[in-house]
């Protein structure tokens, strides 16, 4: 039996509040023994939750800094451009860290997290929650059995979800590149972690990019539209009206995400709901946002040996993040849909062979991503408390390559020009 460890969480929103709930469900494994957050209801409601001693509640995570190590690990889960300096401070007072991804919203300030991490020696965990789910593992161990053969291409989509993507994206936190930063790194460094994941040890030589803001526009707002949904008397023919997306879900009991990120106060009632709407940025129209992120975008990468890589970001879509990856190789196709199954077609013998992962069980504290924030949470505590760094999968090296690599495809897009990394 591994030991119980002990975590401060800097950052108590959405993913600060997910990843600590682990220790509801697995009281024997960790314990949340402190908190961070310039919010006073954020504060209040983990302390609640986690019963956290007075002592360790912080409206500043440099006040934490500053006292001796005392949790074993902490949780990051700061606004993006707010990463690196805990990251940076944690690390050097010797605490196991687990990053939400992206790990920072520059080149070098990423660099400066793993420098960080390397020379106090601690864990570093990014939380590319995917890597984790045993669909992609799986994908991993039948590609590396030499099932499709040698890989050649890889195509891989992520449809974001048209709701979803008014919601966070046109409406939310990662809007604005001045406020977060550009959406491929925001949103789909995921999805180029997993294609370098599964591409092994081929290293990509050259990139290009193209995308950009769609639709979400003044030019389309549609005529007699408001500039709020509650006001707006062309309402019910919007498929991305703040009605439908939040207060029909209010209405059916149901006060998760998204809505839960509306109330500030944390309030659970259509009234409180329905002011923040009203005085908030949720309620907005989508036509008339500050937002200025690509809202569709594809990037063609190169690997060694002449093998390609595509993959596709796209807003408009009926599903919500149920990926679809097909793999091309010399013996066989692999194919994958959201969870699975996974089919392999076999050249020679040509006949499809169904494979399943070796488990898909979670918790519904830790149901996000279909269960990947459970098995993030379940390796980063076993490898704390077993000090084993082999099981972390998004380690400080092999995350730094695959953000590089973003990094390097948006400076593509921008420059409208194919980026050769150096050899």
């Amino acid at each position: 039996m591994s030991r119980l460890i002990t975590v401060l969480v800097i950052g108590a929103g959405s993913r600060g509040s997910n990843y600590s709930s682990y220790a509801v469900c697995f009281p024997d494994r960790m314990k949340v023994i402190g908190v961070a957050d310039p919010r006073a209801f954020a504060r209040k409601r983990l302390q609640e939750i986690h019963n956290i001693d007075k002592d360790n509640v912080f409206d500043d995570w440099k006040v934490a800094a500053e006292r001796e190590r005392f949790a074993d690990a902490v949780i990051v889960a700061t606004p993006d451009k707010l990463h690196k300096a805990p990251a940076v401070a944690f690390a050097q007072k010797g605490y196991s860290i687990l990053l939400e991804k992206p790990m920072a919203v520059t080149p070098e300030d990423c660099k400066e997290i793993v420098r960080a991490c390397q020379s106090s020696d601690v864990l570093l965990s990014v939380c590319h929650v995917l890597r984790y789910h045993p669909v992609a593992i799986k994908i991993k161990e039948l590609l590396d059995a030499g099932l499709v053969g040698d890989i050649y291409h890889i195509q891989h989509l992520e449809p974001v979800g048209f709701w979803h993507f008014a919601h966070s994206f046109v409406r939310g936190n990662w809007r604005n590149e001045a406020e977060s930063s550009f959406s491929l790194l925001t949103k789909s460094c995921h999805d180029i972690d997993l294609i370098h994941f599964w591409m092994g040890s081929k290293r990509c030589l050259k990139v290009s990019s193209f995308g950009s803001l769609s639709h979400f526009t003044k030019d389309h707002k549609p005529k007699g539209a408001a500039s709020c949904c509650l006001d707006c008397t062309v309402e019910e023919s919007c498929p991305y009206s703040a009605k439908k997306i939040y207060l029909d879900q209010a209405k059916q009991g149901d006060f998760n995400w998204p809505v839960s990120v509306v109330c500030s106060n944390g309030e659970n009632d259509i009234e409180s709901l329905t002011e923040a709407l009203r005085q908030g940025p949720y309620g907005r129209c989508v036509y008339e946002c500050d937002n200025d992120v690509v809202t569709n975008q594809v990037v063609n990468m190169e690997f060694e040996g002449g093998a390609t890589a595509a993959f596709t970001m796209i807003a408009f879509t009926k599903k919500l993040g149920e990926r679809k990856t097909t793999i091309y190789g010399t013996k066989g196709e692999l194919s994958c849909e959201g969870t699975g199954p996974i089919v392999v077609y076999d050249f020679l013998q040509k006949k499809e062979t169904e494979f399943s992962p070796d488990k898909l069980a979670f918790p519904p504290c830790l149901s996000a991503h279909s269960g990947a924030d459970y098995y993030l949470m379940e390796s980063f505590v076993s490898a704390v408390a077993e000090n084993n760094p082999s099981l972390i999968q998004t380690g400080p090296e092999e995350t730094l390559r695959s953000h590089l690599l973003v990094f390097e495809a948006e400076r593509s897009r921008r420059e409208n020009r194919i980026v050769c990394f150096d050899t």
